[in-house]
């Protein structure tokens, strides 16, 4: 095979899946990650049969492993559940995306232990604290320039740079993001039996969000791992780096746009950790007891906040040796739990379209052209549902989108 390169801007889930699935098919690639390490960057991830598929393609056998014994326990129910603010039950709906395993489902994991089972064994192709500024074409290759004013060349690159792409904003300028003056802040609770024991048996399921009278909203998302993370770790992948991880409660609010709720919120950014947390405590005043103490119960120093934002989908563009993944091309709000999924997704498809590029079987521009499109076909409808106002509803489902077994 003649000598190919794949530069990959980014080492979030999307990135870190690629430079797997590449290495798995003999393809050489440089990953460059713009933070030090492996940093917390938020908490419970839903994980369906899109992403599951996807890193089952893309791992090694151990590590894809290591990814379902880490992955939380099997619920009852795989699904998103409405409740009202005293715990009631309104409805729920299946999790869009194809068939589960029927044996061992996809369901959870934490964010950071994932990375980090997909950073394993990549130590040659990561480079930490590097961020790529920008890139030029010039015939048939690609160079990216770097904040330390160093560069790199290679046949293909791909941004896997998140919802503020330097890539993407240099690609396609036209594509904007939208601020939906969402707030919310994500945080965790430590999930102890006495906690668990007093909760309602729905956030046991998927994801549970829960709608206060004033506009505040509330998910839950459960994380007991199917095995102590410490312990498969040790016997999969002896040596990664795979920090312990204890179960625990995902609360995670969200502050609607000119609800009676948001006017009483302060600067989540300037607030400190308690200050967040009172914000938290204030927005289940009056809520099932179960419910509000969970938020009683969160680590003040997990809050962080975030403001909801996303892409517009973009029109289609010419192919180049440049293309997208994941959030830098069709970042979406949380409503569907759909996002890493859709990142692992395109990861595998993409190493499916290089490797064939690679190996002489299909020109580069037609392979990339053609997983462009299909990521378009695929993933475009998905995030045109997640931005829709009534995404958090649990009757919503939008007719271009179609969950296998619902009636």
């Amino acid at each position: 095979m003649p000598s190919f390169h794949v530069l990959i801007a980014g080492g979030g889930i999307g990135g870190l899946c690629l430079a797997q699935g590449l290495r798995k098919v003999g393809v050489d690639c440089t990953l460059f990650e713009a933070a030090g390490d492996i940093v917390p960057s938020g908490y419970r991830l839903h994980m369906n049969g899109a992403g599951g598929r996807a890193l089952k393609e893309c791992l090694p056998e151990n590590l894809y492993e290591l990814y379902m014994q880490t992955s939380r326990a099997t619920p009852r129910r795989e699904v998103f559940v409405q409740l009202d603010h005293q715990g009631n039950e309104l409805g729920a709906r299946p999790h869009i995306g194809p068939p589960n395993d029927p044996v061992r489902p996809h369901t959870a994991v934490n964010r950071r232990t994932l990375r980090q089972i997909m950073a394993a064994g990549l130590e040659d192709v990561i480079h930490f604290g590097r961020t790529v500024t920008g890139f030029e074409q010039n015939g048939d290759r690609v160079r990216v320039h770097l904040d330390d004013g160093s560069s790199a060349t290679g046949d293909v690159l791909v941004a896997a740079d998140g919802i503020n792409s330097v890539i993407r904003r240099q690609l396609l300028p036209e594509v904007p993001v939208v601020d939906t003056r969402v707030l919310g802040m994500y945080a965790t609770a430590p999930l102890t039996d006495e906690l668990a024991a007093t909760l309602p048996e729905a956030l046991f399921d998927g994801f549970a969000a829960a709608s206060g009278p004033d506009g505040a909203l509330i998910v839950y998302g459960i994380y007991q791992p199917r095995r102590p993370v410490a312990e498969a770790a040790a016997e999969l992948a002896p040596g990664a780096r795979i920090d312990p991880v204890d179960p625990y409660i995902m609360v995670n609010l969200g502050i609607m746009p000119g609800s009676p709720f948001s006017c009483e919120v302060p600067d989540l950014w300037k607030a400190s950790a308690e200050e967040r947390h009172d914000v938290m405590r204030k927005a289940v005043r009056g809520w099932d007891p179960a419910l509000a103490e969970a938020v009683a119960r969160i680590d003040a120093s997990t809050l962080f906040p975030v403001a909801v934002r996303h892409l517009e989908p973009a029109e289609p563009w010419t192919t180049s040796r440049v293309t997208l993944l994941g959030d830098a091309i069709h970042a979406m709000p949380p409503t569907f739990g759909a996002g890493a999924n859709n990142a692992l997704r395109d990861a595998a498809a993409l190493t499916r379209a290089l490797a064939e590029a690679a190996h002489g079987e299909v020109p580069l521009l037609k392979a990339i052209a053609e997983y462009e499109a299909e990521m378009r076909a695929e993933v475009f409808p998905i995030l045109r549902a997640s931005a829709d106002p009534r995404a958090f509803d649990s009757d919503f489902l939008p007719d271009e989108l179609t969950v296998p077994g619902r009636d």
